[in-house]
């Protein structure tokens, strides 16, 4: 049985079910259970726990990341990725919501209690099991703080399975029509057969000139600001 610990006292198990491979300790499916949120706990047979995770189409690194990929590979095997990805929307704007947030990302307020007005704002939602489930392991492993972590990561593979490709381009200054397309056809020539360019443009004025790129994985700081930093180290060096 694979598993990892956070400390001592606590064994972290993957599993494989509605929410796939996500982090949860044998005392929390209880607590789940408890609550009725549709978490079925049973014993996990030896080959289920190591059933095959479907790989998002992008690794999306941290916490967050690892629950989203977990999320990725429940919705896909239920073919819910679209439904999945709706709903991230919709959790997205319950965790802004001012009276829930005040609650759900109080720290001296109870996992249990948070976990009550979450399900409640779900249930109003009819949010899917897969979801709910999500929320549920978020909220026994103290980790509703970074729900809005788990919903961008899932939005970026989201958008890799889409073919999209999303990238950043951060200036000094706007860029007019004549360079911003001179731009696109650079940048469109770094991608495969069937992708799709989504692209971001940022200004700030702090870089001085050049740019910024982050296309997929690859990021590259060509701004004046960080070629200055480089000069004025080999100055200070030599």
């Amino acid at each position: 049985m694979n598993y990892v610990s956070h400390n001592a006292s606590e064994f972290t198990y993957f599993f494989c079910d509605q929410l796939s491979c996500a982090e949860v300790d044998l005392q929390s499916l209880k607590k789940m259970a408890a609550l009725g949120l549709g978490l079925q706990v049973r014993q996990f047979s030896t080959s289920v726990l190591r059933q095959a995770l479907i790989r998002p189409p992008i690794d999306v690194y941290g916490v967050g990341g690892r629950y989203a990929t977990a999320l990725f590979s429940a919705a896909s095997k239920q073919k819910k990725l679209e439904q999945v990805e709706k709903e991230m929307g919709t959790l997205s704007a319950l965790i802004k919501d001012p009276k829930l947030s005040s609650i759900v990302m109080n720290p001296h307020v109870k996992r249990s209690l948070k976990l009550k007005f979450f399900g409640d704002a779900m249930t109003k939602a009819n949010l899917s099991p897969i979801t709910v489930n999500l929320v549920s392991v978020l909220a026994d492993n103290g980790r509703l703080t970074l729900t809005a972590d788990v919903v961008g990561a899932f939005a970026k593979m989201m958008s890799a399975h889409r073919g999209e490709v999303i990238c950043t381009v951060t200036t000094a200054h706007p860029l007019d029509e004549a360079n911003l397309a001179e731009l696109k056809v650079a940048l469109n020539g770094f991608l495969a057969k069937g992708e799709t360019l989504i692209l971001e443009t940022k200004s700030d004025a702090s870089i001085l000139g050049g740019m910024i790129v982050s296309i997929g994985d690859k990021y590259v700081d060509m701004s004046t600001k960080t070629k200055i930093h480089k000069l004025t180290k080999i100055i200070r060096d030599s």
